[in-house]
């Protein structure tokens, strides 16, 4: 019998608010500290969301467009497997399990453990906060979760509750004269370590757009659907986030911004009260647990597709009958994202993450010049080309070679660890594909 086909029923709303809520996850509420640190002005800080917002738009058009060529499940697995070879697509699988998805979610788990302990007072750390998170989400979504657009927009109405409330606390505090400043943390802000470095966690934050890729699928008219969604969706990030920014700021400044580790919980407290810090904290466990959740559900099934081509273990490529889940997928993921969140620091998991994400980004960037001259050959139905290719496809290119830099260069320690579990990768396929390999008969 054949395998029950992909409906297409997710229209433009559905794909702007996807690319909205995958973008927005936690980096919003704790980052802007660590990039006022790292720029060091204020004007830097917001140069750094505003042009890290402008990558983001360039990379939307060039995932659109790869997503409407091959609106396959596993995205950028199945872009570098078709444009190249299947060892660069199995590094990349590779890396989203040991550093990218998994570093992702348990800095992510590591800002609603920050937010909890400030406010119910556990006396448990962040480390293992955070893992007790991560096993939760795991077991819920290995029993099956109703997901869609539906709650999509749910959990995405909250999100953008929370950050406008921020907006409006920041201007709040500026237009009372009479009010005491939010008086930042005693700690003392470290030295500026540069425009560059503080790309680093903007990109992060920044980060997700990619994701629409995985439901390209189930878009009616993905030619046009999918551009459209992920322009949107960005330019609306992109509003948010400078909004956020500028109020915090307007309050703290660049110097007292970098000393105050959950800046919109400060604000909050500092012009509503307790209340308002309470408010706050439901908005980021909401977009938090909103992001863990849609990271489970969506990037395991990159690692069902590699072990779907042998390059993995088989277990993993089956799913619950059940609950039509890859609950072996879900839970592995689960265990090494919370092994990342016992063992790592949030600044550090930053790095990491970033320097092997945006790797990728570039290569998949490069798959569109591929896939164009081989859909060109087989006289594939057109989609809407990224504008002013293929310089902005060169710029994108470029600007991720940069990040790749100025993030090793900023942690060369953390750098080379996951330089050298990118290289041992290709042992590794190897290794699978010859065990993947049929034996001829004795």
């Amino acid at each position: 019998m054949a395998a029950p086909a992909l409906a297409r029923k997710l229209g433009l709303t559905d794909v702007t608010l996807i690319v909205m809520g995958g973008i927005i996850g936690s980096g919003i509420f704790v980052n802007p500290s660590v990039v006022a640190a790292r720029a060091g002005t204020a004007a830097a800080a917001l140069g750094a969301w505003a042009l890290g917002g402008a990558i983001a738009l360039a990379g939307a058009f060039i995932y659109a467009e790869l997503g409407a060529r091959r609106p396959e499940a596993g995205g950028q697995y199945a872009y570098l497997r078709e444009a190249f070879h299947p060892g660069l697509a199995f590094a990349y699988a590779w890396a989203l399990l040991l550093l990218i998805q998994t570093g992702g979610m348990a800095a992510s788990a590591m800002t609603f453990a920050r937010y909890a302990r400030e406010l119910s007072h556990v006396p448990l750390s962040e480390g293992l906060m955070s893992a007790l998170v991560l096993a939760l989400l795991t077991f819920v979504n290995a029993l099956g979760v109703r997901a869609g657009a539906q709650t999509q927009n749910v959990l995405m109405i909250l999100k953008i509750t929370a950050i406008l409330a921020i907006v409006a606390a920041g201007f709040a505090l500026v237009a009372r004269p009479a009010a005491a400043p939010v008086a930042p943390s005693p700690a003392v802000a470290p030295p500026a370590a540069g425009f560059g470095a503080a790309m680093v966690p903007v990109l992060f934050a920044y980060g997700g757009w990619q994701t629409a890729a995985f439901v390209g699928g189930e878009v009616k008219d993905p030619s046009r659907t999918l551009p459209r969604g992920m322009v949107l969706g960005v330019l609306g990030v992109i509003l948010l986030y400078i909004a956020v920014n500028v109020a915090c700021l307007r309050v703290l400044g660049a110097g007292g911004l970098a000393a105050t580790p959950a800046p919109a919980a400060a604000l909050m407290r500092a012009a509503f009260g307790e209340t308002g810090a309470r408010v706050l904290a439901f908005g980021v466990a909401a977009s938090t647990l909103g992001f863990l959740s849609q990271s489970m559900l969506t990037a395991p099934r990159v690692y069902y597709a590699m072990a779907a081509d042998g390059l993995f273990f088989r277990a993993i490529a089956r799913v619950d009958e059940r609950t039509h889940v890859p609950v072996r997928a879900v839970v592995l993921q689960g265990v090494a994202a919370t092994v990342i969140a016992l063992t790592g620091e949030y600044g550090r998991i930053l790095d990491t993450v970033v320097s092997a994400d945006w790797i990728f980004f570039g290569l998949s960037a490069a798959c569109v010049f591929g896939l164009r001259r081989s859909d060109a050959k087989v006289a594939r139905p057109a989609v809407a080309g990224i504008p002013l290719h293929p310089w902005t496809t060169l710029a994108f290119i470029a600007a991720s070679a940069w990040i790749v830099v100025q993030s090793l260069a900023h942690d060369p320690r953390n750098g080379a660890i996951g330089l050298a579990l990118l290289l041992a990768s290709w042992p590794v396929y190897l290794l699978w594909r010859r065990l993947a390999a049929p034996h001829p008969n004795p």
